[in-house]
């Protein structure tokens, strides 16, 4: 017989409905039988006691809320009858370090092929960039973009287009709307290289000086990430992010920097015409270049892998968040990098993860990294408290320290041994906190920019998140969605809730989807969507 609740946590006190409950059931587990007061839905929470008005709600161990009136045992919690609160948090002088990493002997002699940079790194994939460094520059861009993705052979078929070409023969000849075979893709003129793509954004001037030096330090990110084999960068000329900030952030990140990076300025250039043919000109050379590179074998110690959420629901940190956490652990035993970020979303476990930290030092950054975070938030009449969204309120995340709580999860249990500002990027093996919004794409943006070759995403509700750079495995925390949303999801977590599968089944199978993807012999489901998210972080309160 299938479970119908779940207690997450021996001090918790409240279940999480695994099924539907219908009003006056009785549920049970071990010792204590509790009777539902009203009907309550999947993923939503049920009170075990009672709790007095102003008393805690405790889930996965930690203050997830205050009651705002007498709670009697079977009671369903609300927005209207608990509020967030989340526990007090200060820099402790005990590093909590120790951990027991998992066995890793199935994978210690696992491989994937990837494409070997002289930094050191290795790339999952193989693509060239073109960059606006100002928004007025985007059109220029998208013109150079789209005439070398058509004649290159990296225009993908659209099953629209042949639609509407059925629609129009329909339309001008009275022929019969019969179903037109996908169109073949043309041969590609450099097989090696991956795709090229385009990173627009709306900066690059009318800000801060601070908002032109961090733009420049996220594209210099995506310049010199490991899947990046060139970039062409188009500049104005008269912006507040110059040519010169993005070079010395590229030699701040990898110093001697040896990959092609094409920089022209219209200002200088001239026309619209001698613009664009000198990047066509320079770009074909670059591409020429970039396709001499071939996959290698690589360690899975080369993995930098981001944990992501978005459209989360009351199962996400009990199935697809703990199986991420579980390959996050693996990953990091076997010498890799873990990012673990949406500093919004690590609200109420800041206590955990500050003592994790390797260092004293290391931690106080953490700290004031959420306290400044927390600052801005409210100095705009906003906070923390904000961040769930509607569809999660309505799938069982009610307070944000709920939700935080069940993301935290996606980092695993291992030592923390970076904290990095955005736009910054992973320096050492072992899992990182980068600070980033809650917001996925802007999150998932700063993530690949901070170095990730892989992104795990779980969600939910349901989100066609992807990027231009780095492949997006879409983890589905429950196997409704998985159905019924199957051409953005790529593996479904559901299982853990029907029982059907264990959290550690369920990892080893994202680890090996993994390594399929990091190959290039998997292609995920955003990827096949052309789902190329990119949406720098204007460093201001977004959650």
């Amino acid at each position: 017989m299938k479970k119908t609740i779940l207690k997450i946590h021996p001090g918790d006190n409240v279940w999480v409905a695994l099924q539907n409950i219908t009003a006056g059931t009785a549920v049970s587990d071990g010792d204590i039988t509790v009777t539902a007061i009203r009907d309550i839905a999947a993923k939503h929470k049920m009170v075990i006691q009672p709790i007095a008005k102003d008393g805690p709600i405790l889930m996965y161990g930690v203050l997830v809320g205050l009651a705002n009136e007498d709670l009697a045992a079977g009671e369903l919690i609300t927005t209207k009858n608990i509020r967030h609160a989340s526990g007090q948090f200060a820099v402790s002088g005990e590093r909590h370090t120790g951990w027991t990493p998992p066995d890793t002997s199935p994978w210690e002699n696992r491989t994937f092929m990837g494409y070997h940079r002289k930094d050191g790194r290795v790339g999952t994939g193989n693509y060239w960039i073109i960059i606006p460094l100002v928004f007025c520059e985007n059109r220029n861009v998208q013109l150079l973009h789209e005439m070398l993705v058509k004649e290159l052979g990296y225009k993908e078929p659209s099953p629209y287009e042949a639609l509407l070409q059925q629609m129009l023969r329909h339309f001008k000849q009275g022929a019969p709307a019969v179903k037109t075979a996908t169109l073949p893709l043309p041969g590609r003129t450099f097989p090696n290289v991956d795709g090229i793509k385009l990173l627009t954004h709306t900066m690059g001037c009318g800000g801060t000086k601070d908002d032109a030096r961090t733009l420049c330090g996220l594209l210099a990110g995506y310049i010199t990430h490991p899947n990046v084999a060139g970039a062409t960068v188009l500049s104005l000329g008269c912006q507040n992010a110059q040519i010169s900030i993005l070079k010395e952030e590229i030699e701040k990140r990898v110093p001697g920097f040896d990959r092609t990076v094409i920089c022209l300025e219209q200002q200088q250039t001239g026309s619209e015409k001698e613009l664009i043919t000198q990047a066509l000109q320079q770009t074909f050379e670059g591409l020429t270049h970039a396709n001499t590179f071939q996959r290698q074998p690589a360690p899975l110690s080369k993995l930098c892998l981001g944990m992501e959420c978005g459209g989360s629901d009351g199962f996400s940190g009990i199935s697809a968040n703990p199986a991420v956490g579980k390959v996050a652990d693996i990953i990091v035993a076997l010498g890799g990098s873990v990012i673990l970020s949406e500093f919004p979303e690590l609200c109420g476990v800041e206590q955990e993860l500050s003592d994790r930290c390797v260092t004293t030092d290391m931690a106080a950054r953490y700290v004031q990294l959420m306290r400044d975070y927390a600052s801005r938030a409210e100095a705009v009449g906003s906070g923390f408290d904000s961040n769930p969204s509607a569809g999660n309120i309505r799938d069982g995340l009610i307070t944000d320290a709920i939700k935080s709580a069940g993301a935290a999860k996606k980092g695993g249990s291992s030592p923390v041994t970076d904290v990095i500002d955005y736009p910054g990027r992973v320096q050492r093996p072992g899992l990182a906190l980068l600070c980033t919004p809650g917001s996925d794409v802007e999150s998932t943006t700063a993530e690949v920019g901070a170095g990730a070759n892989v992104v795990l995403f779980t969600t939910g509700l349901g989100t066609p998140t992807g990027n231009p750079v780095t492949p997006v495995i879409k983890l589905s925390t429950n196997s409704t969605l998985a159905n019924k949303m199957h051409d953005i999801i790529d593996l479904d977590t559901g299982p853990v809730i029907s029982g059907d599968a264990t959290i550690e089944a369920i990892s080893d199978s994202i680890l090996e989807m993994v390594i399929d993807t990091a190959s290039g012999n998997y292609t995920t489901k955003a990827q096949l969507l052309g789902q190329d998210d990119f949406i720098p972080w204007k460093r201001g309160v977004s959650l």
